[in-house]
């Protein structure tokens, strides 16, 4: 006797480490609302007597009412959902550190690329002119919005690079 309260003790204790359990899904029966159980049992035991507690039926209907249900053993590690998480946070880690690096060493390096803009003709710079002119780039939407945005853009680029260009004719 001792020794199988033992042997149970011990089942249990493995159960609880390796996260086993046995679900049974019961559908409504007569006026017996439907129901989900679980209960950390063997798989040997994972059946609807064994896990639905306390049984909603009487005596005489157990037998139908558990024919009814429909048990599964289900068993995960936890040992693979925290290497998982672990890897999963490390990698989110490293993008955010990543970004934060580009942000700091971004602007060190623009800086000194100020004069090294690649030049360009004189029908380059005419293909990049904008094609909106100022009032229809004032929209009320987003997409209006960012469109302006990237025309007012592109006209200070295509400044910038013609001022360099010209200083470069001036320098030669």
């Amino acid at each position: 006797d001792s020794l199988i309260k033992e042997i149970k003790r011990r089942d249990q204790i493995y159960l609880q480490y390796l996260h086993v359990r046995c679900k049974c899904i019961c559908p409504p029966y007569r006026n017996i609302s439907g129901n989900t159980y679980n209960k950390n049992v063997s798989q040997k035991d994972c059946n609807c007597l064994h896990v639905v507690e306390p049984m909603p039926v009487p005596g005489h209907d157990v037998e139908a009412y558990c024919l009814l249900c429909e048990c599964k053993y289900e068993e995960r590690s936890s040992t693979t959902i925290k290497i998982t998480i672990i890897i999963y946070l490390s990698v989110v880690g490293a993008l955010l550190l990543y970004m934060l690096f580009l942000l700091l060493v971004d602007p060190l390096i623009r800086k000194h690329d100020r004069y090294t803009q690649p030049l360009h003709n004189e029908e380059d710079s005419e293909e990049m002119r904008p094609q909106v002119d100022g009032g229809q780039a004032r929209g009320n939407t987003v997409l209006e919005r960012v469109e302006g945005a990237q025309q007012r853009w592109k006209k200070q680029v295509q400044e910038q690079r013609k001022t360099v260009f010209d200083r470069h004719k001036m320098l030669s």
